[in-house]
């Protein structure tokens, strides 16, 4: 199919074209049709997916057709709620993109961030508003926004956002906009919390589950490592100088950690820009800027960079801490092998995480590749060349034949 056959006008279509797309991803196909129809949709779809355009498109296309002749005066029509900062930027970047011949203004608020500047822009007047929800309701409060003209209304990674405790904040939201409008509610998943939320808000929404029969990419090759939790950062800098190379991201369940992580790597003479939430906006656009960039080979972040953001080609993932959540290690992952390139990751389970890590390989449906190293998790045990037995992958996953040859312990 291409995006011809999606009713996109010309003006819209040019801009994709600029950009490489050239066919419609899945759920950009079973979504642009319905939100054309002004459907209310509840979608289920992992990062890396092309859910941004999945909407944003089609909200460009419905604002197109009765846009104003003049700048003067906008209302904003399409509002977009999305929980972090770094997420909202990165959507209002691909609204500008896709609207790029045509006369609809977009624009973008959140915390963190001078207020005045955000307010000048508002009395400007635009079509599309991309928010988080706190600095939202404040400029509300403070009469800088008004939502009685929205016409849709998309909540984005709504697990997450919930997640973050932004319930109330989203439900206020939903009743400052008009009763009528449109609503899509996308997320990554869609646990009992979401679809609570989704049955409040929305009318008679149209379920579209995009979600792969495996958790995670094929693509991915997946290593465990039980380490001592005070031998972490030695095996990560000894596999940072023998074995991983490329543009790394590393993740930390903590900001000291990261600020910890971050001064070793540092002094061990990596390029490194890290991410976390008592940074300041501006350091945090910056860290991305220079790690995509490849000013900074290796990002370490909390899970504020795990959800929504599009980095491309990153060669490597690091669970340095294991997220509590299987689902949580699914999207740190995910930042890897996308658009069908392959990609690594390598967990390091200590001995307070072993639970942890039982639940992600349940929630995968496989066992992950356990490697021995130079620092087991006994001191006492010697490292041992791991060997597979058989076939043990599953769900989805080829059967690899057991193997006389040694395997590198990394």
């Amino acid at each position: 199919m291409s995006f011809k056959l999606l009713a996109l006008n010309k003006s819209l279509r040019k801009a994709i074209a600029e950009k490489g797309y050239e066919t419609p991803t899945l759920v950009q196909e079973k979504t642009i049709p319905l939100v054309l129809d002004k459907k209310d949709l509840v979608v289920s779809a992992q990062t890396g997916t092309g859910k941004t355009a999945a909407f944003a498109l089609p909200i460009l296309q419905l604002l197109f057709d009765k846009q104003d002749a003049s700048k003067k005066g906008k209302k904003i029509k399409a509002l977009v709620i999305s929980p972090t900062r770094e997420l909202a930027i990165q959507i209002e970047e691909n609204f500008k993109t896709y609207s790029k011949y045509t006369n609809l203004r977009t624009a973008v608020i959140y915390g963190g961030a001078s207020i005045e500047p955000q307010k000048d822009i508002l009395n400007k007047g635009v079509d599309i508003l991309i928010a988080t929800p706190g600095r939202l309701l404040d400029l509300h409060k403070q009469t800088f926004v008004n939502l009685t003209a929205v016409e849709i209304l998309v909540l984005d990674e709504a697990d997450l956002m919930l997640d973050m405790g932004f319930i109330d904040d989203v439900q206020k939201i939903a009743r400052l906009c008009p009763p009528t409008k449109q609503q899509l509610l996308f997320s990554a998943t869609i646990p009992f919390k979401v679809e609570q939320l989704a049955n409040t808000l929305l009318n008679q929404p149209t379920h579209i589950n995009v979600t792969p029969k495996t958790a995670t990419a094929s693509t991915i090759h997946q290593s465990l490592y039980y380490v001592p939790k005070s031998k972490k950062i030695e095996l990560c800098l000894h596999l940072l100088r023998n074995h991983i190379k490329g543009s790394i991201i590393i993740f930390r369940r903590t900001k000291f950690g990261v600020d910890k992580l971050e001064k070793t790597l540092l002094n061990n003479g990596y390029k490194v820009a890290s991410l976390h939430g008592d940074k300041s906006q501006s350091i945090r656009q910056q860290a991305l800027k220079d790690f995509k960039k490849n000013t900074a080979n290796i990002l370490i972040a909390t899970d504020v960079a795990a959800r929504g953001i599009d980095i491309d080609n990153v060669d490597a993932v690091i669970n340095f801490d294991l997220p509590n959540i299987p689902e949580t290690y699914v999207h740190r992952i995910g930042r890897t092998a996308r658009a069908g390139k392959s990609g690594a990751s390598f967990a390091f389970c200590a001995a307070d995480e072993k639970n942890y890590i039982k639940t992600i390989q349940q929630y995968l449906g496989f066992q992950l590749d356990i490697i021995e190293h130079p620092y087991p998790l006994d001191p006492k045990a010697k490292p041992q060349v791991h060997k597979k037995k058989g076939s043990k992958y599953k769900k989805g996953r080829k059967s690899v034949a057991s193997k006389k040859k040694k395997k590198r312990w990394y």
